[in-house]
């Protein structure tokens, strides 16, 4: 075990990354055990990495670990954790949970039997960590981390520190705060093109010529391991899964024939849709019910979009539809903080109240018309006017 405190320093002294992510001052890390859940590639690690860097240096009370490293194959999480307190560590920080086979009751444990070792883990958006086998609803506290919104993007391309703002906020003073961020000097629109391509993961810093490879890269990961690992799909499935995403992505937004889309890639309905849910929490694709649907695993969704514009840019680069791009975007940024539905008014309602139509700078208000609560998210304008609201706008709620 002695060679564990070795690989802690050795991803300290690698961490490069300077900007911070939101998330980093939100989380409440005095709590005994936080969860730290999101899609491949959105920066866990260098979140965890930071905030033991900027906490607690290079002390020997700390210990981070990724379970994916070769050199932990068959240690388990209990033994980490008793070797790590009986040398007087306080602080466990582990990687890629998911990649221990019974992370779930060994967690229980752990948080039962050294009541002074905090404990700060990261999973996959796929694991469902509440439906783990053993009871950690009462243990740990969940923090679900996203890629970079437009107003992160912002942050880190011009050196400047923009706030969000509440949806509420927009919907009655977007005016106003539009002229407050155009007065900084900046052009959202000069900057909004190339976040759409490329800006939601944060390891476009690395290189932006590959970041397509790097994209394809983890949605095979996505699939090809952590599905089979935590799904438990059959491999053999996974060709298939492809074709779904290769059918969807060419196609959204997509109001899918269940029947057919099942029969085109040669599974059943209920395969079918249990499929769109790994996907969903995986965080490749974005489902959405009509507002007066229930959520269900069975349930047939009424729209299915690509989870963010990368993801576009990446599986379609050649015939994306600007309509698809536009509805994509507010999806992503909306759906992070609240709840968004399809609705027979316009192409979205949030919260069950605020009707959105999303469109480019000739939408009218036809659509609308008459309608409470209606707005129209309107791309390639700067400014807007009335109930007319800039898309690129949404990208500053989160």
């Amino acid at each position: 075990m002695e060679h564990l405190s070795l690989i802690h320093q050795q991803y300290l002294r690698n961490l490069k990354s300077t900007f911070k992510r939101d998330l980093l001052d939100q989380i409440d890390w005095k709590n005994r055990m936080i969860g730290i859940t999101g899609a491949r590639g959105v920066g866990k690690t260098t979140l965890l990495l930071q905030h033991i860097f900027q906490t607690f240096g290079f002390s020997s009370d700390v210990l981070y670990l990724t379970m994916d490293h070769i050199q932990l194959s068959g240690v388990s999480l209990l033994e980490i954790a008793s070797y790590h307190t009986s040398m007087g560590g306080t602080h466990l920080f582990i990687d890629e949970i998911h990649k221990s086979e019974n992370w779930s009751s060994e967690l229980k444990t752990i948080y039962d039997l050294y009541p002074d070792l905090k404990l700060v883990f990261t999973s996959s958006s796929i694991l469902e960590i509440y439906k783990g086998q053993a009871d950690l609803s009462r243990r740990v506290i969940l923090y679900d981390m996203n890629g970079l919104s437009f107003r992160e993007f912002l942050n880190i391309e011009t050196g400047k520190t923009f706030n969000n703002y509440k949806l509420e906020d927009i919907i009655e003073h977007h005016q106003e705060i539009t002229h407050n961020i155009l007065k900084t000097g900046i052009k959202p629109l000069k900057y909004f093109k190339n976040y759409l391509n490329y800006g939601y993961y944060p390891f476009y810093l690395e290189n932006i010529s590959s970041y397509p490879i790097k994209l394809l890269n983890i949605i095979n990961l996505s699939l090809e391991v952590d599905l089979v690992s935590i799904k438990k799909v059959d491999p053999v499935s996974v060709p298939k899964i492809k074709k779904l995403i290769s059918i969807l992505a060419s196609s959204v937004p997509f109001q899918p024939n269940i029947s057919k889309l099942a029969g085109s890639i040669e599974i059943t309905r209920n395969t079918l849709l249990l499929y769109l849910q790994y996907l969903n929490q995986a965080k490749i694709l974005n489902l959405l019910q009509d507002s007066g649907n229930s959520y269900s695993y069975i349930a047939k969704p009424d729209k299915v979009l690509l989870h963010n514009t990368n993801l576009i840019s990446c599986l379609q680069p050649s015939s994306s539809n600007q309509g698809s791009v536009r509805e994509t975007f507010f999806v992503n940024a909306v759906s992070a903080s609240h709840q968004i539905n399809t609705s027979n008014h316009g192409d979205f309602i949030v919260e069950d109240k605020y009707i959105f139509e999303v469109g480019g700078a000739g939408k009218t208000n036809k659509q609308v018309a008459g309608i409470k609560d209606s707005y129209l998210a309107i791309d390639d304008v700067e400014l807007g006017s009335k109930n007319k609201i800039p898309l690129w706008l949404f990208g500053f709620l989160n």
